[in-house]
């Protein structure tokens, strides 16, 4: 018996693939999807030595290996402490980050070619946990994508959403070469195609429209005035009014003879 292979997908941090797994696991019930969470700079690397089918990453990826579908961006905000004076503005500008130690971790992935805002610090943490730590710490602050925010939600922290800074953007990338069928299915799924619609091999066939069911002939109604066939035929007698004269009973007899006699002259 043949065994389906399995669909390997994976994610970075702050990508949420539950709604796409979920129409996965309905679509296509024979083919287990295999999720494996990544650091931002291992999913590519994945894709291109092919332990991985495809992957939800951040963008910018080599796309003259990798194909990329872009599905959202995502908002920039600033990770500070709930007592830092910037608690109390709705939003921030990168010019209110001019005297803050802005950490910029080594897992970054917003693209600060232009230039990191505020003052650096004296050196970079490893990963984003790291500088979140420093945050709670009251060292500095950090910017990051709003889902890494809440994915390293505490209580003693907050954030709030810059104006005018670089936004990351999350993308569907595969290897170009390895388009498969199942590729093909994932790629609709997070486009929101539907199954009939989709190209993959979870498309329904379509059904073949039934044949309205035929109304059963009406008996037609005899008209008023002819005899219905069958009924009434020769030799039956039909009763009616007696001839003229004729005799019999019941009938006007004529009489002969009778009544007075004349008179002489």
């Amino acid at each position: 018996m043949q065994v389906n292979p399995d669909f390997r997908l994976v994610y970075v941090p702050g990508v949420t693939p539950g709604k796409w797994t979920r129409v996965w696991g309905e679509r296509l019930p024979d083919v287990p999807l295999a999720l494996s969470a990544v650091a931002v700079g291992e999913a590519e690397p994945a894709l291109h030595q092919g332990t991985a089918d495809a992957g939800l990453v951040r963008l910018p990826v080599d796309r003259d290996v990798l194909s990329a579908i872009p599905l959202y961006t995502e908002t920039t905000v600033v990770v500070i402490p709930k007592d830092h004076w910037l608690a109390a503005a709705e939003e921030v500008t990168l010019d209110d980050l001019s005297d803050e130690v802005v950490f910029h971790p080594l897992d970054d992935s917003l693209d600060w070619s232009a230039g990191l805002p505020g003052r650096p610090a004296f050196e970079r943490p490893a990963t984003t946990g790291d500088a979140i730590e420093l945050v709670a710490a009251n060292v500095g602050v950090l910017l990051v994508p709003q889902s890494l925010a809440r994915l390293h939600h505490r209580r003693d922290l907050t954030f709030r959403p810059m104006v005018e800074a670089p936004q990351s953007q999350v993308a569907l990338a595969w290897p170009q070469e390895q388009t498969t069928e199942l590729v093909e299915e994932f790629i609709g799924i997070v486009r929101g195609r539907t199954a009939n619609s989709s190209r993959g091999r979870g498309a329904q066939p379509a059904e073949t429209p039934k044949a309205a069911p035929k109304k059963a002939a009406q008996p037609r109604k005899p008209q008023a005035g002819k005899p219905q066939p069958g009924k009434g035929g020769s030799g039956q007698r039909t009763q009616g009014k007696p001839r003229p004269g004729a005799g019999g009973r019941g009938g006007t007899q004529k009489r002969t003879g009778g009544g007075k006699p004349k008179r002489g002259r």
